[in-house]
């Protein structure tokens, strides 16, 4: 039976903070296939998942199909909007959810993976990250600061997070980012250079998929999920509208879950991928596909019910 296994592999997931998001599908997924986990919180929400893991108030979340349990093996405080732990501003560092963290940077988490469990002590990273301050403003009205503030936190930390820890890496280890189709095509709401943002991760995915590929044999990939309302998504206001857009117009007229991204991420970073490197895959029902609404003239009146 052809199988994923990823027994004996260690995975770092950047970006889980809770259980309804596309990393925390990830990391279940690719420890029901035998990898163990450690993944980087975001610190002012590091407290609050730290407990509810304290208070079993997430163990239903954690069970894996085969009656195991997702078990973390370390959470790292990670805030991606910083390099080194000198870039973070002092009040950054002052408040209350980050001073007791210690090196909460990119550059700290290699730090003490490298300290925990010594160098060659990783396979497979996933960024599953992105923060835009002003994503809910028009581009027409974002400033500098915010554009430049999401590209940063949801495309280069990708690009730091390649070079800080592909050291650790042991051969033919993967790399995989998460996208949005708003990379290639208009999504009105989704503004403050968000869109800008994930266009920019699609192309450095590419590059590093090069120049990790011919150095260091790694692999770099990309999925391109399709809407789904975890908890950051649903700030955003309109996460909602866009899944009743894509039931009513993909291929597969049903949500997106998020254990099917998770799947999709076990398989592009396991043996069974070894191929494919570059790529982006959609995991969105086939809506990617599609050029025009599939029902025109009732769309809208089904939208406006909804």
């Amino acid at each position: 039976m052809l199988s994923i296994d990823l027994s004996g592999k260690r995975a770092f997931v950047a970006g889980v903070a809770d259980d309804a998001g596309f990393g925390f599908a990830i990391a279940k997924a690719l420890a029901q296939a035998g990898a163990s986990i450690c993944v980087g919180t975001w610190p002012p929400a590091l407290g609050i998942f730290e407990t509810l893991l304290r208070r079993g108030k997430l163990d239903a979340s954690l069970q894996l199909p085969d009656g195991g349990k997702l078990e973390l093996e370390r959470i790292y405080p990670l805030d991606a909007e910083y390099d080194t732990l000198d870039d973070a501003p002092e009040e950054i560092r002052r408040q209350k959810r980050y001073r007791d963290r210690g090196d909460f940077s990119i550059d700290g988490v290699a730090r003490r993976l490298r300290e925990d469990f010594g160098d060659g002590c990783l396979d497979i990273v996933v960024h599953s990250l992105a923060n835009g301050p002003e994503v809910s403003k028009p581009l027409m009205e974002t400033s500098r600061g915010g554009y430049l503030t999401a590209v940063g936190a949801s495309a280069y930390s990708f690009v730091s997070l390649a070079q800080r820890l592909q050291p650790l890496m042991r051969p033919g280890g993967a790399f995989l980012a998460l996208s949005y189709l708003a990379s290639r095509r208009v999504v009105a709401d989704y503004g403050g250079g968000m869109a800008s943002a994930k266009a920019a991760l699609e192309t450095d995915a590419r590059m590093l998929a090069f120049e990790l590929g011919r150095t260091r044999g790694h692999r770099v990939n990309v999925i391109s999920a399709g809407p789904f309302a975890s908890r950051a998504a649903s700030a955003i206001g309109f996460i909602q509208r866009m899944i009743r857009y894509y039931e009513l117009n993909a291929p597969l007229p049903d949500a997106l879950r998020a254990e099917e991204v998770g799947a999709a991420a076990a398989f592009l970073c396991s043996p069974l991928a070894s191929g494919i490197t570059g790529t982006i895959l959609y995991v969105d029902k086939g809506y990617h596909a599609m050029a025009a609404p599939a029902d025109v003239e009732g769309l809208m009146d089904r939208l406006e019910a909804d």
